[in-house]
């Protein structure tokens, strides 16, 4: 899913490098007129009441890392529950499907394996490309499950099985949707803004005290200029679900092993989609 935002649309080397230029550029345009005041005469008089504002701005920029690195992690570890939930809603709707009577029973076990083939293929492959096109088959399967679900009632065994089976797969499909929701949820533009602005007027603030008092220090720009940029690298690593701090898609890969061997024990075959998404082959009894 991606954002419309501008700094969204580049890549994570990209974030790193835009904010070591936008540190520097602050850095050495504080510098400039800082020593452009230091020639005047009455300099001295800002030097004691420059050093507070520097404190609080930087203060104030350490809060917004803060707050922001909060919102990224949360949402992480928002995914990462989800995906859990998802797995064992999953595995619980497939148990209490063996339980209902034929044709139910193959074809909507049929069906749920197929549907963790999807998420674990796409997770062993990467390929978030295909993301949408994956959501689009998911909720396919969902209307085909739920057409089941559909006819169980309307035979109205009033059996506790049927029950627990449909609120099962009610809860799996309700994941499905909450999944998907977090995934588009994105820091908010303004907070980038805020940031990037702070981060510009302390950075700036700095150059000029270094300015005024004629000590400045290229290594210390570059010390700043990385640490920062360090810091916001991870934060817009965390904001992304396709970056490099993903939620591990194993216990996903888990669930379809075990699906496999079960089928494998149960007598049935089933042959799963490829990578390159060719056509399922029935599922055949041995």
């Amino acid at each position: 899913m991606k954002s419309d935002f501008w700094l969204e649309q580049i890549p994570l080397w990209g974030v790193f490098l835009l904010t070591i230029i936008v540190v520097l550029l602050s850095i050495g345009v504080g510098t400039l007129l800082g020593g452009r005041r230091r020639r005047q005469p009455d300099h001295e008089a800002e030097s004691s009441s420059l050093g507070t504002i520097i404190g609080a701005t930087l203060g104030l920029l350490a809060f917004m890392l803060a707050f922001t690195f909060g919102m990224a992690a949360e949402r992480l570890q928002t995914r990462k529950q989800l995906l859990l939930d998802e797995i064992n809603a999953i595995g619980t709707t497939y148990l209490r499907a063996g339980l209902l009577l034929e044709p139910h029973r193959s074809e909507i076990q049929k069906l749920l394996r197929e549907y963790v083939d999807i998420r674990a293929n796409l997770a062993r492959e990467g390929q978030f490309k295909k993301l949408p096109e994956a959501i689009s088959r998911s909720e396919a399967l969902h209307d085909q499950m739920w057409s089941h679900a559909v006819a169980i009632t309307k035979a109205n065994r009033n059996s506790p099985i049927d029950a627990l089976f449909i609120s099962s797969l009610n809860e799996m499909i309700d994941l499905h949707s909450s999944r998907v929701t977090v995934v588009q949820y994105r820091i908010p533009t303004p907070i980038w803004y805020v940031l990037y602005s702070i981060t510009i007027l302390s950075m700036a603030a700095v150059g000029y005290h270094a300015g005024l008092s004629g000590k400045s220090n290229l290594k210390i720009g570059l010390v700043l200029a990385f640490t920062f940029s360090a810091v916001v690298f991870l934060i817009a690593d965390l904001d992304r679900a396709t970056g490099s701090l993903r939620v591990s898609q194993q216990p996903m890969l888990e669930l379809q092993k075990k699906l496999q061997i079960q089928t494998q024990e149960t007598g049935y075959e089933q042959i799963f989609p490829d990578s390159k998404g060719t056509s399922d082959k029935e599922a055949v009894v041995k």
